[in-house]
């Protein structure tokens, strides 16, 4: 049940990180061994199919071993009391198994396929995909995500539910990727801001900014506490 307060989340790989999964850019550029051009842009797809898919295919069998944590339990949580949007730039379905029922996802979900000459075209995939797996139309099937130079289709559906929040939560992100990090100028300046990060980044331009300088599993459960106990008095 849940009154009239509209919460939105934006999440981050700092909360997926917590769960064993490696966040997207390391500080030499890097992810998990290969160059992020030669694993997640369409050149790198047309220059070398099979590369990609089999580190795609790695990263599912990693989201499927993965727990969602303290962090997306909190998340969940929020659901008694306040309707809750989760915006995340992840692509595993962690906060979905912790209970969340409203959940974006900006840069695609890892455990869908879609075809490659029809992006409405998308599979449920828990299993590798392999060379010569097709959809409907003929065409390879990809991972369901968003690369490097692709569009996002979701932004404008996140930018809308961000400007109707009234609490607004970032948690686990750097806010260096775009267009997700520009989800923040939605929020309307009086709007309560809370921002859950062990390494808090810059927001001094940011008004009514509350900084818990704190991994997501630690803050986010505290924080969700606090309004929770709010809502009730």
């Amino acid at each position: 049940m849940t009154n009239s307060k509209k919460v939105v989340i934006l999440t981050g790989a700092g909360i997926s990180a917590e769960s064993g999964l490696k966040t997207f850019r390391a500080t030499d550029g890097l992810w998990e061994e290969h160059r992020i051009e030669d694993v997640a842009s369409p050149e790198g797809w047309r220059n070398n199919p099979q590369l990609v898919l089999d580190f795609y295919n790695q990263r599912r069998r990693d989201v499927l071993k993965a727990i969602p944590n303290k962090g997306h339990i909190a998340i969940a949580e929020l659901e008694e009391k306040f309707e809750v949007v989760v915006i995340t730039q992840n692509i595993d379905n962690l906060h979905e198994r912790a209970g969340s029922s409203k959940v974006i996802h900006l840069h695609g979900e890892i455990l869908k396929s879609r075809s490659t000459i029809d992006s409405k075209l998308i599979y449920k995939c828990e299993k590798d995909i392999l060379i010569g797996d097709k959809c409907e139309k003929g065409s390879q099937l990809r991972p369901f995500i968003v690369w490097f130079n692709e569009a996002v289709p979701m932004i404008e559906i996140a930018a809308k539910e961000v400007s109707s929040a009234d609490i607004f939560i970032i948690v686990g992100t750097s806010l260096q990727v775009y267009p997700a990090a520009g989800l923040i100028n939605y929020v309307h300046p009086m709007v309560p801001k809370f921002l859950v990060d062990p390494n808090i980044p810059d927001v001094n331009f940011l008004k009514n900014i509350v900084c818990i300088e704190k991994k997501g599993s630690e803050g986010m459960p505290e924080l969700a506490e606090k309004l929770l106990k709010i809502i009730k008095q």
